[in-house]
């Protein structure tokens, strides 16, 4: 039998442990609850007090005018239902009640009876329910109707105007978007977007004061400020269904147009198509967030035949060759290496001028024309890369727009060019660019020599700004005066002297000016992956002017990847010419932009054409 191990001695040490270590935890018990009690309730209250972030009311995107709205932010309402505690009669009630105010039909209005059906506290109904609607159903909940419904503010971005092509709104690219998180994407909304953004008002609730004084306002915030663009919607409308028949007609994969004053760099309109709706923007992200990208800026494309004006400028201002130089045409150029630089069609036309060599954008002639700019291949590749660097290629033009890219160059000092490289050159293969880009290098061609910054938002200094026809262009001297009045006049004469030119852009009592390109497309993923260049679909472009008495627009189409109806050596023809597209918007241009016409403009085609000056 074992001894027992307890005794007194031991049971009273216990229990003395045990009543100190009471006595302690009482006293520290009643250190917090009494003499803390103060600092407690404070922290305490510190805890619940709340923050809450209440976004500023977005600014409004306005036209040019400032009277027509671009995009706005409005107050639109969530429905909320709150089943639990009606009876099967007020649901039915409610039920039916707001499938008559939303116009509920089909699938959507068997999910509202499903979800009133249940014994939820809040289910989400109906999303962007406009003001009318909810006023509708507010004064019925003022007499009883309505039961268990509740509703919640929700600001929405909107884009009340109508585009020039089916399921788009107007200037949706360049405009942009504002996404659910209340972000601007793309465009100007992007660009711009905490301008029209605002800061946002900061609050702190504290539940335990009752009235105004439990609410604080730690940041009071700054409304969104609007904007106006250089856009006219007007005309903005009619160049978006320009481009929209255009891209029916050619069965293209893009058409692009920009309308832009040459003197102030301000774009006038600029659409593509395909393009989208921003009012339903999450739907597009869905199924082809591409559209997104506004090709007047993000696409690049190898421009071909349009880049000879820009060796024209590189040889009248080292004085290699003049306007009046004659030129032997021999159709097909044997190079040193055994390649070969053709024309169009392949066929030889002599002796002829420089200006003719240009007007009937003959690659032989401009691949001679270059050679001659320098006494070596380098020299020569050197002092036309560095006109093109001059003109603002390869590099962004600066617009005040998201998502601009700079295009593709390559400088011969790196990668030195050989003599086809140069050749290519010289009629636009082997360099990218945007349509906005080449339209900005046609202005500087044609405004007296400035290379201007582009742009679709106005400043304050610029509302109210003189009419364009009187603005002085700013920006940097890249060519002289004298050298952009032989530039202008020689765009003035390939439009007169080419039959087809002059039938398809003639505008009576206007002076119209500009020229054409057409280039082949390369596909890397031809031949098996080793690339080669597509059959039958080219990029067709015409960059020109038009005005009164001199250039008062730059204009220029791109129709990216258009299909010829009529191929033969030397023609693809498609329904709708880049040149002809031209004609159509300029002639909406002059209009809607009041230009008047020249009552002594210049003849109608078929009558002498003059000489351009050299």
């Amino acid at each position: 039998m074992l001894g027992r191990t307890d005794s007194r001695a031991r049971l009273f040490s216990i229990l003395l442990v045990v009543i100190v270590v009471s006595t302690g935890m009482a006293a520290r018990l009643a250190y917090w609850q009494i003499g803390q009690q103060q600092n407690l309730s404070q922290i305490a209250a510190q805890g619940s007090i709340q923050t809450e972030t209440i976004p500023a009311q977005r600014g409004t995107i306005y036209d040019r005018t400032g009277t027509i709205v671009l995009a706005q932010t409005v107050d639109m309402y969530r429905v909320i239902g709150d089943p639990h505690d009606l009876t099967a009669a007020q649901k039915v009630s409610t039920t039916n009640a707001l499938i008559g105010y939303l116009s509920l039909s089909g699938e959507d209005a068997v999910k509202v009876r499903s979800a009133m059906e249940t014994e939820s506290y809040y289910i989400l109904l109906a999303t962007d329910v406009d003001s009318d609607t909810y006023q509708e159903m507010i004064e019925d909940q003022a007499v009883g109707g309505l039961a268990g419904i509740s509703f919640e503010k929700q600001p929405v971005r909107v884009y009340p105007q109508a585009g020039g092509a089916p399921n788009t709104s107007l200037a949706s690219q360049l405009l942009g978007f504002v996404n659910a998180a209340g972000k601007g994407q793309y465009g100007i909304e992007q660009e711009y977007d905490s301008v029209l953004a605002g800061r946002p008002k900061v609050v702190q609730i504290d539940p335990s004061v009752a009235g105004p004084d439990g609410t604080k306002i730690i940041d009071p915030g700054t409304p969104g400020q609007d904007i106006r663009t250089t856009i006219d919607a007007g005309l903005q409308l009619q160049v978006e269904q320009e481009v929209f028949t255009a891209w029916i007609a050619d069965k293209a994969k893009t058409v692009s147009a920009v309308v832009m004053d040459p003197n102030t760099g301000e774009l006038l309109a600029e659409a593509s198509y395909p393009a989208y709706d921003a009012n339903n923007y999450s739907q597009v992200a869905d199924q082809d967030p591409d559209l997104f990208n506004d090709p007047v800026v993000t696409r690049d494309y190898e421009p071909g035949s349009v880049f000879k004006m820009l060796t024209t400028s590189a040889a009248l201002e080292t004085k290699t060759t003049a306007l009046t130089t004659e030129i032997d045409d021999y159709g097909v150029l044997k190079l040193a290496d055994g390649q070969e630089v053709a024309d169009a069609d392949r066929k030889a036309k002599g002796w002829r001028t420089f200006a003719y060599m240009v007007a009937y954008s003959r690659n032989v002639g401009l691949t001679q024309v270059a050679f001659r700019l320098g006494k070596t291949t380098a020299a020569a590749s050197e002092v036309l890369y560095q006109t093109w660097l001059k003109y603002g290629i390869g590099q962004k033009t600066g617009i005040d727009v998201a998502g601009e890219v700079p295009g593709i160059v390559h400088d011969p000092a790196v990668t030195p060019w050989a003599q086809i490289d140069l050749a290519n050159a010289s009629f636009g293969q082997g360099v990218a660019a945007t349509p906005l880009q080449v339209t900005r290098a046609y202005a500087a061609m044609v405004n007296g020599g400035t290379l201007v910054t582009p742009c679709v938002v106005l400043s304050d200094a610029k509302i109210g700004q003189a009419a364009a026809t009187t603005a002085t262009p700013t920006g940097p001297r890249v060519i002289s005066a004298s050298l952009s009045k032989s530039l202008t006049g020689l765009m003035e004469y390939v439009v007169t002297a080419v039959p087809s030119y002059a039938e398809r852009t003639y505008i009576k009592g206007y002076y119209v000016g500009g020229k054409t390109g057409t280039a082949q497309i390369w596909d890397p993923n031809l031949n098996g992956g080793k690339g080669g260049w597509k059959v039958d679909d080219y990029n067709y472009s015409f960059y020109g002017w038009v005005g009164h008495s001199q250039p008062d627009l730059v204009i220029g189409v791109v129709i990216f990847e258009g299909t010829p109806t009529v191929i033969k050596q030397g023609v693809l023809d498609m329904p709708v010419q880049s040149y002809e597209l031209f004609r159509r918007i300029a002639t909406d241009a002059v209009t809607t932009e009041r230009i008047p016409p020249n009552p002594d403009g210049p003849p109608p085609p078929g009558t002498k054409n003059a000489t351009p000056e050299g």
